[in-house]
């Protein structure tokens, strides 16, 4: 199969006669993100429009809306509001409409960074509102199924990280390999944060503690949901 082209829409280009483009948050497997106005109201939404080959008979887009309708009472997730259908390059092509949350995605937050690397102790904090949010998915027996730091939105607030978590994958009906699978994601993510394998060796224990070597084997043995990796982070001692 041919990858999808990409869309590249200008500012200023009106979908299904709603919305007005203004620019481009991000693109993914499924498709583009856009951020949009709406004509009748001027709020801010986000687009999310989908590459055709990769949402077959509207499959993809179904199950996305489904689930984050179904999650909407997680707070880690943006709110879906409801889709639409048009025409890009003569095909039909649907569109999801969501809350717009503004931030910045946590590769671009991490550039400010003197080396690119975050503290221990900030990193830290990201990882427990990341692992706090997530715990409610797992609740609900529901996993994200793709998470790395370019799907991951934080916006600073006082001395807290706001994190909303976007473009999760269907792999399938949630079972608990998914569940660990996430566990091990955002663990990367952190080692990720405090500059990955040339700082590792550097690291305080409490670092070490959690990372274990990025071996995940050891790591669902020791947090086997986010609920216990949230519960170490709110206990442990420096």
């Amino acid at each position: 199969m041919n990858p999808p082209r990409r869309y590249d829409l200008v500012p200023g280009r009106v979908l299904a006669n709603q919305y007005i483009v203004e620019s481009l948050l991000g693109r993914g497997y499924e498709g583009e993100v856009y951020l949009v106005r709406e004509v009748l109201t001027g709020a801010h939404r986000a687009a999310k429009i989908f590459y055709p080959d990769r949402n077959p008979g509207n499959n993809a887009a179904t199950h996305y809306a489904k689930k984050l309708e179904r999650l909407r009472d997680c707070s880690i997730l943006i709110q879906y509001h409801h889709a639409v259908q048009i025409r890009l390059r003569g095909q039909p092509v649907s569109v999801l409409i969501s809350e717009f949350v503004d931030g910045m995605l946590l590769p671009d937050l991490l550039s400010q960074y003197r080396g690119k690397r975050m503290p221990p102790h900030e990193a830290l904090t990201v990882l427990h509102a990341i692992a706090s949010g997530l715990a409610e998915l797992h609740e609900k027996r529901e996993y994200h199924g793709d998470l790395h730091a370019g799907n991951v939105l934080v916006r600073r607030r006082g001395v807290h990280f706001d994190i909303k978590l976007v473009d999760m994958y269907d792999r399938g009906r949630a079972n608990r390999y998914h569940i660990q699978q996430d566990v091990c994601d955002i663990v990367r993510i952190l080692y990720d944060l405090v500059g990955g394998r040339p700082f590792y060796a550097s690291q305080p224990d409490v670092i070490k503690r959690i990372c274990l070597g990025l071996k995940c084997t050891l790591i669902i043995q020791r947090y086997p949901t986010a609920w216990h990796l949230c519960r170490h982070l709110d206990t442990f001692e420096w």
